[in-house]
């Protein structure tokens, strides 16, 4: 690792931090609406409003914008030190397309983990202040999740595997395109923010959206049972997905560091 890893390791714990408070943080306080009196389902485990009840939350588009924002903001305003991943499936997509070291990967993924997890915490500790009193339960921290489970609906296994893998996918395959020499570095981060933006619209209803293992953890870790036990899925299929898109890059462009560019040290790379 070079002598700079620990402002790039730092840089990667506060991004993805930002990622998952700021995204996971607007599913369960900002999605329903004001004052609900009973509890549906819900967007990421939070109370959606019965019939009648006027709807103050930001809903899906809401949800999915506010996604997308925190990876405009952490890739701005840190993309320029760490590469702004902020997700281990970008990290090894990145170095699969040759983008980013190997020897580097498992130290942002450790770190992109453990700040999930701290992400979560606060999350936790805002929620123990809810009126009325906070149990944890199953989507209580906008874990993913695919079937029928304590009252939140997704889609089956099968659908969600393949949707977690082709939507990583396709995402590897923007961030590798946008953050190319020919490409606009100061439209990176935003053009990276829109997809995440266009992937949640997509797969909240699949999923509840992950794309990201990180982003996984936290939540199923704080939530345990069925979230836990799904979480195998959210790591795997990103994973394959960020690999099958930097395979799917190279293959359909040609490109090597030399026609297009080292972005991880140069541009801006988020998720």
């Amino acid at each position: 690792m070079d002598g700079n890893i620990g402002k790039k390791l730092g840089a990667e714990f506060i991004g993805t931090f930002l990622l998952v408070l700021g995204g996971c943080g607007s599913a369960i306080f900002a999605a329903s609406a004001l004052g609900t009196t009973k509890d549906v389902v819900g967007i990421g485990g939070a109370a959606l409003p019965v019939a009648g009840v006027v709807n103050h939350g930001i809903g899906y588009l809401g949800v999915a914008l506010a996604f997308g924002l925190t990876v405009v903001c952490g890739a701005y305003g840190l993309g320029h030190v760490s590469g702004g991943h902020f997700n281990p499936a970008v990290s090894i997509g990145l170095a699969t397309a040759k983008r980013f070291e190997w020897k580097d990967v498992p130290a942002y993924i450790v770190t992109q983990c453990i700040a999930s997890i701290a992400a979560v915490g606060v999350l936790w500790a805002i929620q123990a202040g809810r009126p009325g009193g906070f149990t944890i339960g199953q989507g209580s921290f906008a874990s993913n999740a695919y079937g029928q489970e304590n009252g939140r609906i997704f889609y089956d296994l099968p659908a969600a595997f393949i949707a977690e893998v082709v939507l990583t996918a396709l995402f590897l395959v923007v961030i590798l395109g946008v953050t190319t020499k020919a490409a606009s570095k100061a439209q990176a981060a935003l053009g990276i923010g829109l997809m995440l933006t266009l992937i949640h619209l997509i797969s909240i209803p699949i999923t509840n959206t992950s794309v990201n293992p990180a982003r996984s953890l936290g939540p199923a870790l704080f939530e345990r049972g069925t979230a836990l036990g799904q979480l195998w899925l959210f790591i795997v299929a990103p994973i394959i997905g960020g690999v099958l898109g930097a395979v799917a890059w190279k293959l359909a462009t040609g490109g090597d560091d030399a026609q297009t560019g080292e972005s991880e040290a140069e541009g801006v790379e988020a998720t």
